[in-house]
């Protein structure tokens, strides 16, 4: 059995029973309504406001069926060199604008890039793919908006979109120049690595996986869907260059090594790093626990050598 009383730190463990605090025992058996709202209320608590100079404009999207809320990030009046797309975490059922609000708005400060963060729909009112459509469209909007190269960046499911759309637009005349990870979910094998050996990881179980995958397929088996499981691609050939981080005490983490390992062996650039002692949503305990704190300093650089088409790993 993993000790996790030895490979987290009380940092750490401060911001996970800070986290805790917000869920009711009964979280699980509320509605997804319910469920949202308890998470944005986490979210608000952990808001930490933006960085001088940086100004948000809430906009949206426009699609043949629906509008696309977006909100576009910009530090004073220098245009960056480049324009990251920010997809965000909450198991394709949670989150939106607000709950990484502060994390687009210091990643744009950190960078210089304008960030588009990207409302998507949700489930289980929008199943896949949902989620994968409104992510394209995105993509296709900034690649028809901007002259400049876009980044893609996302945590957690928003990880798998940004994944999902790199593979989907390969052969597109304007591809992403790169693609940051952030504890993504790829749809790795769940009988193995991580996966067992943190499947009672705290802050993300192997069972809130299974749970989040139900709700955003409706039920219904998408074995083999590589629009929802990147890592089911049978060509890893020609990907933009990838930077994957993930969470020590985090079921997911060995998908970022996966992913790392086939973009590799396909010829292509990829680092993994796998973050100590952290967990699955550390991106919030960057103001209060040192290694998150690290961790977001080395994601700002990865985003800013990705975006002026750069590779030091």
């Amino acid at each position: 059995m993993t000790d996790y009383q030895k490979l987290i730190d009380a940092e750490t463990w401060a911001f996970i029973e800070r986290t805790n605090a917000f869920y009711p025992e009964d979280t699980g058996e509320r509605t997804v309504a319910e469920q949202r709202a308890i998470y944005d209320r986490m979210c608000r608590e952990f808001h930490s406001g933006y960085p001088d100079g940086v100004t948000a404009q809430t906009s949206s999207i426009p699609t043949p069926t629906h509008d696309i809320p977006i909100r576009i990030y910009r530090a004073g009046e220098a245009a960056g060199a480049a324009v990251g797309i920010y997809f965000h975490g909450g198991g394709f059922a949670l989150g939106g604008l607000e709950s990484h609000d502060d994390v687009c708005a210091e990643l744009c400060a950190r960078t210089g890039f304008e960030v588009v963060s990207v409302d998507y729909r949700l489930a289980p009112e929008h199943v896949h793919p949902a989620h994968f459509d409104d992510a394209m469209s995105a993509f296709e909007w900034a690649a028809s908006t901007y002259a400049c190269p876009i980044l893609l960046c996302g945590d957690s499911a928003g990880g798998n979109l940004a994944a999902a759309v790199s593979h989907a637009t390969r052969g597109h005349k304007t591809r992403p120049v790169g693609q940051v990870l952030i504890y993504p979910a790829l749809g790795g094998d769940t009988s193995r690595g991580s996966y067992v050996t943190h499947a009672q990881a705290p802050m993300l179980t192997t069972g809130d996986l299974h749970n989040y995958e139900r709700l955003r397929t409706g039920g219904v088996d998408r074995t083999g869907d590589i629009t929802m499981a990147p890592l089911a691609d049978a060509d890893f050939a020609y990907l933009p260059p990838t930077v994957v981080f993930t969470a020590e005490c985090d079921p997911l983490s060995s998908d970022g090594e996966a992913y790392r390992d086939r973009v590799v062996a396909a010829g292509g650039r990829a680092f993994w790093l796998e973050e100590d002692g952290l967990v699955h949503g550390y991106l919030r305990g960057r103001h209060s626990v040192a290694r998150a704190r690290s961790s977001f300093t080395r994601i700002v650089d990865a985003v800013q050598v990705l975006g002026h088409g750069a590779w030091i790993w």
